[in-house]
């Protein structure tokens, strides 16, 4: 299972740090996922040698970058589901804080292999609320099928941000919220926030290695 959350990861980056220039226009779903790849890859192209010798630089160009980009308090509703309302507010503040971490980290691997790969994009398809959409892409792979990744967006105060991300259709929400869902019934809300306490360490020292 975490195997396959990482795998998800690790495409769906590829996909948001290939795609070209961003279109002239503002407060569109698509707009944000475009902006965000043009300077992602524009950084890492840009200090290649310096992340070469200082691996862990790749976590402020993600915290920079990228994960201003997500909504993690929805993220967070949504994962834990009737959990989230029967945690604490410091309970939750330490879930979100550590989810964030886990998905700097899982990102920043990603981002350090990064080689660049051909997309293909769809049009968006817009929710029943004005609020919602989903931007289609397609991972274009030499010799092999191409690979979908959907990126579930929320408008909230005129801002598009993710809120999931969907590879191959496999939901990244979906997918956490069964395996988070099933520690918090086992051994409580604080275990779980500990796996992820231990969890980021490991990917941290994984990093510099």
């Amino acid at each position: 299972m975490e195997g396959r959350i990482i795998k998800s990861l690790f495409l769906a980056v590829f996909l948001l740090a290939s795609i070209s220039q961003s279109f002239a226009a503002v407060n569109l779903p698509e707009t944000v996922v475009k902006k965000t790849a043009d300077g992602v890859i524009s950084r890492i192209e840009a200090q290649r040698s310096e992340l070469k010798e200082n691996p862990e630089y790749i976590y402020d160009l993600v915290n920079e970058l990228v994960i201003p980009h997500f909504d993690f308090i929805n993220m967070s509703k949504w994962i834990l589901g009737k959990n989230w309302k029967s945690a604490n507010t410091a309970q939750r503040d330490n879930f979100i804080e550590q989810f964030k971490t886990l998905l700097v980290r899982t990102y920043a691997r990603a981002l350090l292999e990064y080689s660049g790969q051909g997309v293909k994009y769809f049009p968006v398809e817009k929710n029943k609320k004005p609020n919602l959409a989903v931007v289609k892409t397609e991972l274009v792979r030499s010799g092999a099928k191409p690979f979908p990744v959907n990126y579930r967006m929320y408008q909230n105060n005129d801002e598009w941000k993710i809120v999931d991300v969907a590879v191959d259709g496999v939901s990244l929400v979906s997918t956490y919220r069964g395996s988070f869902a099933s520690q918090i019934k086992k051994d409580g809300f604080d275990s779980l926030i500990q796996k992820l306490v231990d969890k980021n360490e490991k990917l941290a020292k994984k990093l510099t290695k």
